[in-house]
């Protein structure tokens, strides 16, 4: 069972890797993104697997860090807390309108988190652009609504963050995964 992988998904710029890092501090175990990672690693080489780019090749990198991070979390002791998750990669290519492979479907529904996932609504307060993050807060809306499609139409039951200082978003995350 995967009960002790929880997700925080959402769109751009909700705060979820700031609570993420928060969760960490507190001695909560965590897997962290895969975009951002894998943007700066492209951007370092010259790669061209970039969502302004190619966004095909940039799912399948994604797809590839996150069934890594599963597979060496879905072992451990937990909880262990993911910013993003494999359905993450379904819901991206869905939003480009991009075909997704079967594989990526077969990889959602075998490697399993927990039922219940966290998802940070936009927050426009917070959202900001940088060098990774190029998306317009619509964009970031859009977002959001393409995983809440997503994650519920996989099964997962979502629970919405509230629009809360990081120490209650904490709070309110560690009281539900125990």
């Amino acid at each position: 069972m995967a009960d002790h992988l929880h997700i925080i998904t959402g769109g751009p710029g909700s705060g979820k890797t700031t609570l993420i890092h928060a969760l960490a501090a507190g001695g909560i175990r965590h897997m962290p993104e895969a975009g951002r990672a894998i943007i700066q690693d492209q951007v370092d080489i010259g790669g061209t697997a970039l969502p302004w780019n190619d966004r095909e090749a940039f799912a399948a990198l994604m797809l590839a860090w996150e069934m890594r991070s599963h597979r060496e979390a879905v072992n451990a002791p937990g909880p262990i807390v993911f910013d993003r998750g494999i359905p993450d990669v379904i819901g991206y290519l869905r939003l480009c309108g991009l075909p997704v492979p079967a594989a990526t479907l077969r990889a959602a529904e075998l490697r399993r988190y927990a039922r219940r996932v966290f998802i940070a609504p936009p927050w426009p307060a917070i959202f900001a652009q940088d060098a990774e993050r190029r998306q317009t807060l619509a964009e970031a809306e859009t977002t959001y609504h393409a995983m809440i499609a997503t994650y519920s139409g996989m099964g997962y039951e979502l629970v919405t963050l509230p629009l809360a200082s990081i120490d209650e978003r904490a709070q309110f995350v560690r009281e539900r995964i125990g």
